[in-house]
């Protein structure tokens, strides 16, 4: 499940600036499952849920963004392709909403294609209170957007391992990973490359120095897609000749990467 805290790491946060009386304002709390919602090439449909564990109503808007990735950054281009219903939904404490997401497009076959679902808390359309004193005073309401990653496959091709399905674990698309140290602007960075055919989440990163491991990054450090290369920040003690330990797509072991050229 997926918590709706700035804490994990599909979550983001916004801030509104409102004129109004009083203090910060925090947004509801909204539980979403499954965090990692997948379209297989023989399913026309998935279902994410949306759970209200605040005290308050949430009012949300649901978008779906073609994900792609280009210079070293996150791409997000409007499609109709995968379409969630409902786009908006009303969510009292305590219930629960079914998001449908529905593909209105076929995925070319050993394809996988990268989506992501947008969850925006809409504020409520309160008035500004009166302050006692006459003056108005700025206070800060939150307003919480979620990012949940979905993917979808062409016939030939999966990637998410499901106990209901009887098939070949050997058989699942796997990412294809190269990195190197590089040095752009005075920064150090680690560039990874995606040749594989499905995406490749990466988290718990660790390498050697002075032949203890140290933490490259605390979470998760990113995704590549296919065919994508990525960078991010490295310390200075990062050598360009030793192995990078990463999870790649939530493995139970860290492999071992070593440095390519």
């Amino acid at each position: 499940m997926y918590a709706a805290s700035r804490h994990w790491w599909a979550a983001g946060l916004s801030a509104l600036w409102a004129l109004t009386a009083g203090q910060a304002q925090a947004a509801s709390s909204v539980l979403i499952w499954p965090i990692d919602p997948v379209l297989e090439a023989d399913q026309q449909a998935s279902a994410l849920w949306l759970e209200n564990r605040g005290t308050e109503t949430a009012n949300l808007q649901i978008r779906v963004f073609a994900w792609t990735q280009s210079g070293f950054d996150e791409q997000y281009q409007n499609q109709r392709d995968v379409i969630g219903s409902p786009p908006v939904a009303k969510i009292e404490p305590g219930q629960k909403q079914l998001v449908r997401l529905t593909r209105t497009k076929e995925v070319p076959p050993g394809r996988e294609l990268a989506y992501r679902i947008i969850i925006d808390e809409i504020p409520p359309a309160a008035p500004p209170a009166a302050p006692a004193d006459g003056k108005t005073a700025a206070a800060i309401r939150f307003q919480m957007r979620y990012s949940v990653p979905l993917f979808a496959y062409g016939p030939g091709l999966w990637s998410k391992v499901d106990g209901t399905r009887e098939r070949d674990p050997k058989s699942a698309g796997k990412p294809d990973l190269s990195w190197k140290k590089v040095t752009v602007g005075g920064r150090n960075y680690v560039e990874m490359r995606n040749q594989g055919a499905v995406h490749a989440r990466l988290t718990d990163a660790t390498f050697k120095q002075g032949g203890q491991p140290r933490p490259l990054v605390e979470g998760l450090m990113g995704y590549v897609l296919p065919g994508a290369t990525m960078r991010w920040p490295v310390p200075e003690g990062l050598p360009a000749d030793q192995p990078l330990q990463v999870r790649v797509n939530g493995a139970t072991q860290l492999e071992n990467l070593a440095p390519g050229r």
